[in-house]
Formats: C-alpha cells, sequence, structure tokens
C-alpha cells in the first residue's frame, strides 16, 4: 500500500484529491494539510512513502516544506498550477520527485505516483522545454546591472558601483526590457525571478 500525505491550502481541492487517490487500490492518504508546516509535521508522523504538495500555501510555501522534507526517506511530488521556471529549478534543487500541474488528468497523478515509487522522476513536459529552451538573452553586465535594480538601488547609486556613467547605466536598462520585451523595471526583475535567472 503506498501511504500519503497531501498538501493543499484549498479545502476542495485538497478533499477531492484526497477522495481520488483513495479510490486506487494500492494507495491509501494518511493525512491531508493546508499549509506547508503541517505538510512537515504530518510526514514525520506518519511516515507516508509521498507525499503531494502546492507550491503556494500560507505561511510555509510547499518549495520550502519540500527543502525540509531533503533526506527524510518520503518522496516529494509538487502539483500546482504555476509551470514557472525558476519555480521547478528550485524544486529540482529540492530534490523533488515530480513536478505535476493541476490541469493534467486525473488519472496522470495516480499513475505519477506509482512512477515515483518505481524510481523514476516525472516533470511536466512544458517545464523542461522552458528550462531547456529558454537561455537569460542579457549579457553578463547587464545581468549585473539588473541585479542592482532588484536590490533596489538607484541609476546613479548603479553607475557608481560599476563605475560608469549614469547615462550609461540608462543605456542598460534601456537595452533590459527591450531584450526581455517587458515596459518596466519591475516586469524585467518578476520575469527573471521567474525564470530562475537571478543567482
Amino acid at each position: 500500500m503506498i501511504r500519503i500525505v497531501i498538501a493543499e491550502d484549498q479545502q476542495m481541492l485538497l478533499g477531492a484529491f484526497g477522495s481520488l487517490l483513495n479510490l486506487e487500490e494500492d494507495m491509501e492518504v494518511v493525512g491531508k494539510a493546508s499549509n506547508g508546516e503541517e505538510a512537515v509535521s504530518l510526514v514525520k508522523k506518519f511516515k507516508p512513502d509521498v507525499c503531494i504538495m502546492d507550491i503556494e500555501m500560507p505561511g510555509k510555501s510547499g518549495l520550502e516544506a519540500a527543502e525540509d522534507l531533503k533526506g527524510l526517506g518520503c518522496k516529494v511530488i509538487i502539483l500546482t498550477t504555476f509551470a514557472r521556471t525558476g519555480y521547478f529549478q528550485r524544486a529540482l534543487k529540492a530534490g523533488v520527485s515530480g513536478y505535476l500541474l493541476k490541469d493534467s488528468p486525473s488519472d496522470e497523478l495516480a499513475r505519477s505516483i506509482r512512477s515515483v515509487m518505481a524510481g523514476r522522476r516525472i516533470y511536466a513536459p512544458e517545464l523542461m522545454d522552458d528550462v531547456y529552451g529558454e537561455e537569460n538573452p542579457l549579457t553578463d553586465r547587464e545581468k549585473e546591472v539588473l541585479e542592482l535594480v532588484a536590490d533596489g538601488k538607484n541609476t546613479k547609486e548603479i553607475a557608481e558601483e560599476l563605475s560608469i556613467k549614469t547615462g550609461t547605466v540608462r543605456n542598460y536598462i534601456s537595452i533590459i526590457l527591450d531584450k526581455l520585451e517587458v515596459k518596466n523595471r519591475i516586469e524585467a526583475i518578476t520575469q527573471s525571478k521567474e525564470k530562475g535567472w537571478f543567482k
């Protein structure tokens, strides 16, 4: 019997996933959590084989919980609506066994759990395309400028830190916005974070 803990902050989904998996002859849901904190304590208490985890939950996120569970012998499958490269890369670093999207067919979840139990890793194909298909178009200097912008530094402070003129900083910023096809600095920072491009 595959013993499972589910962590999902939307009660209706939590109930639905629980019912679906309990219908499988070889699976039993032993615990349900509505945030990352609860998920970690349920895994420590029940020692399940698999923990299915949403990402965006109150308090401790699914990614933070996955990092906490690393090395505890419980396989983690992320089940989320977010196909974000940055999230996916962080999940990979946390050693998750699977990363699935909530709009996948419901029978795929049970199949993925069995595959993960057999030692395989299951990742949503759209994420694989993103991770391997999208390079950061910025040069090292442009990345440096954007990281300083993300740190809250203004044009003058960036110019001083990099020993360049403020006009040069402004040129870099407009090149960055063009390359990333965004309207402003905030969109540039958000996009780089989502794609996992920041150090």
